[in-house]
């Protein structure tokens, strides 16, 4: 089981979030605080860890002052930002801390398990619309890279169409309610994307498309 830590100053979200995760994946410790999280990290050492943006304590830098506190970490644990916020400004400051991804608190249970289980992995989630901040941030949309046919002339239109959304940030199973397919057809599709594109993971997907300005 992957091991996560919980950072939110709500206990009553600590509880819920916890809940839903209880069934596949192990809540190994707990952080209401700047100071306590960060202390938490360092002495757990888990997989990912579930990190609120705004938290009180530490110097008012919330979720990046934990991120930027345990940079000596980043190789080895994985940060998810979990926010009731959707705001730009947050979204960017954590990312440019080190956070692999940034999920709402609108999400479901079943989602955030998988979104954790693929930040373990290496990939970089955002909840739908909360992509566009980043690449902005970012710049990757500057880039002149011209789309030959031939790179899209590989994939099908409805590959495109899951490309598309996939790199955008949404999950697979909000990829099937949008294109009104199986959660099973989609993964069917990534997987047909990612080596037709000689890509290995979303990360790399949602950059490829970035740089041709395909979102």
């Amino acid at each position: 089981m992957l091991r996560v830590v919980l950072v939110d100053d709500h206990r009553m979200i600590r509880a819920g979030v916890r809940s839903e995760l209880a069934a596949d994946l192990q809540v190994v410790g707990e952080a209401a605080d700047v100071p306590t999280a960060i202390a938490a990290v360092h002495e757990l050492r888990p997989d990912v860890v579930l990190l609120d943006v705004h938290l009180p304590g530490g110097q008012g830098g919330g979720g990046a002052e934990v991120l930027r506190d345990c940079a000596d970490l980043l190789g080895d644990v994985r940060f998810l930002a979990l926010s009731v916020s959707d705001a730009s400004e947050d979204v960017v400051s954590v990312i440019r801390a080190g956070a692999r991804g940034y999920v709402t608190k609108a999400i479901a249970g079943n989602d955030l398990s998988d979104a954790i289980r693929r930040v373990a992995g290496g990939d970089a989630v955002f909840s739908p619309r909360l992509a566009g901040f980043v690449l902005d941030a970012f710049g990757t949309g500057a880039t002149d890279v011209a789309v030959t046919d031939d790179e899209l002339d590989r994939l099908s239109a409805r590959e495109q169409e899951v490309m598309r959304l996939i790199a955008r940030g949404y999950t697979y199973r909000e990829v099937a309610g949008e294109l009104f397919i199986s959660i099973k057809t989609v993964e069917t599709h990534v997987s047909a994307v990612l080596r037709k594109l000689q890509l290995s993971s979303r990360h790399e997907l949602t950059r490829w498309a970035a740089v041709r300005k395909l979102l």
